[in-house]
């Protein structure tokens, strides 16, 4: 399985990953038209992390969707 990142230019946020094989391509993209989202997800992620014991945490855990006991 190879692997590529390619970044550059004013794009707010788009983001594609492909899996390609032999004669064959998937992709899936995803595109965002301002930032806002990106700031509300931050906030959100502070709100939530603000007076927890420190510690190693990531988006799954501020969404609810961690299967941490």
């Amino acid at each position: 399985i190879g692997f590529a990142v390619a970044r550059g230019g004013s794009i707010v946020g788009e983001h594609s990953v492909s899996f390609c094989a032999e004669g064959e391509t998937v992709t899936v993209s995803h595109a965002a038209g301002d930032r806002v989202m990106f700031a509300r997800g931050a906030i959100a992620a502070a709100l939530w992390v603000a007076g927890r014991t420190p510690g190693e945490y990531d988006m799954r855990d501020v969404l609810g969707q961690s299967a941490r006991a």
